[in-house]
């Protein structure tokens, strides 16, 4: 894979982790609103797109393990950081609506 291949790699994992992490801010803002069904319906658009960024990550991973070498542009540590954020962002956030959820039923 050259470093063209790389940045393009990078921007695909930043894109898709981007867009999860909006997703579960969305769900986060629908719960407080009381729509758990569309709260949870954005926590599963979230999880579709971890699993398109998975795909480009998965991909780097199996090539380097495969023997191919790579020189790690900043932007692929830069894409990284954003998928482990935005992961980060929706564990939290379902854990935010499961609280808003059950404090309604109380």
């Amino acid at each position: 894979m050259n470093k063209e291949q790389l940045y393009e790699l990078s921007f695909h994992l930043i894109a898709h982790s981007g867009n999860a992490r909006s997703l579960a801010m969305e769900a986060i803002q629908a719960c407080k609103k009381g729509n758990f069904d569309l709260a949870f319906e954005k926590l599963e658009e979230a999880d579709k797109e971890f699993v398109k960024a998975h795909r480009f990550q998965t991909e780097l991973i199996q090539k380097e393990a495969g023997g191919e070498k790579y020189d790690l542009p900043i932007i692929l540590v830069h894409a990284q950081d954003h998928l482990m954020t935005a992961m980060t962002v929706k564990d939290l956030a379902a854990e935010i609506v499961e609280i808003y959820q059950h404090t309604k039923k109380v």
